[in-house]
Formats: C-alpha cells, sequence, structure tokens
C-alpha cells in the first residue's frame, strides 16, 4: 500500500500512512461512518451499521485506512462487489469516507490511491462509485484521481425526505 508522503492539490501531506484495515479498527471505522452518515451529503444510510453488517457487505481483500501522526484512524476506504455474476468479479464499487480530524490533508486521495493499486494487483478492472450530485469535495476527489464521470441517475432515492440525483463515475484499469 502506499506509505511515506502523499501529494495533495501539489503540496506534499505530512507523514500520511495508509494500510490495510484490521479488526481492530472496527470502531474508528464505524465512528468515520457515523460522521459521514451525519453530514447527509455521503451516502443513503440514516444508522449505522453493526460492524458484522459493515465486514460483510465489504470485500475483505480491498479495505485500507489512513492514520494520522499519532496513529489514529482518520479515514478508511473499502469496496463492495457490484454484482454476484461471475462477469463482474473483476467490478468492484468504493466508498471512501475521512473524519473530520482529518480532511484537507491529502487522505482522501491517498486512500483512493491505495484501494486502485490494491483493485489492480487482485485483476479488478473497473472501479465505481456513486456519489450524492451536491458532494462537490467528493466527485471533485475522485476525478482527480482518474474516475470519469458516467451519468447520473435522477432522484434515484430520497433522503431525509428529498429526493438525490446519484452521479455515477467509474475508473478503468490501463494495467489489467
Amino acid at each position: 500500500m502506499n506509505a511515506g508522503r502523499a501529494v495533495s492539490a501539489g503540496r506534499a501531506v505530512s507523514d500520511t500512512r495508509v494500510r490495510p484495515l484490521a479488526d481492530d479498527d472496527a470502531a474508528a471505522v464505524l465512528a468515520i461512518y457515523a460522521e459521514g452518515i451525519a453530514t447527509g451529503t455521503a451516502t443513503f444510510e440514516t444508522s449505522v451499521p453493526s460492524w458484522e453488517s459493515w465486514d460483510a457487505a465489504h470485500l475483505a481483500a480491498h479495505r485500507v485506512v489512513a492514520m494520522d501522526d499519532d496513529g489514529a484512524v482518520v479515514g478508511w476506504a473499502a469496496a463492495s462487489p457490484v454484482s454476484g455474476r461471475c462477469v463482474y468479479a473483476g467490478v468492484i464499487e468504493l466508498s471512501v469516507y475521512v473524519g473530520a480530524a482529518g480532511r484537507g490533508r491529502g487522505l482522501g486521495g491517498a486512500l483512493v490511491d491505495a484501494l486502485v493499486d490494491s483493485a489492480e494487483a487482485a485483476g479488478v478492472w473497473t472501479v465505481e462509485a456513486g456519489v450524492f450530485a451536491d458532494n462537490v469535495p467528493s466527485l471533485a476527489l475522485l476525478e482527480r484521481h482518474g474516475f470519469r464521470r458516467v451519468g447520473v441517475r435522477e432522484r434515484l432515492a430520497q433522503r431525509d425526505g428529498l429526493w438525490r440525483d446519484i452521479v455515477l463515475l467509474e475508473r478503468r484499469s490501463s494495467v489489467v
């Protein structure tokens, strides 16, 4: 995985560390997810799942965390399968969350890069993401890291009584 220094908007990010997610990261991952849920712009979910549910929904081979200078987990990225059909074995969906304590330091980019590296090493040819249309920081992050917009699913579902549009993005591997 990526270790050492990451670059965000042309500047080095101090001592960014990204490593595979470990079981003892569960509480931190769920706490960061809770922060994302609270924003109202990150997910349709309105409550934090149990660790067992979260764990079952994400591929074990594609989970990473970012740590701050003190070693605390401040962000995570994980992938989910897009389908159980074997023809889609090389297509996964990315989720990236950075807690308030880690934002603005390039950690989201380091997480995306690490997950893409993991995916490509495993033969994944497409990483997809669905982002609320008004989540401008997440859209910009993914586009900076090679994702392209492929469409918009208008009024896909409601969150807090409001219909939300989802921008579909994908990153096709140039090596797989």
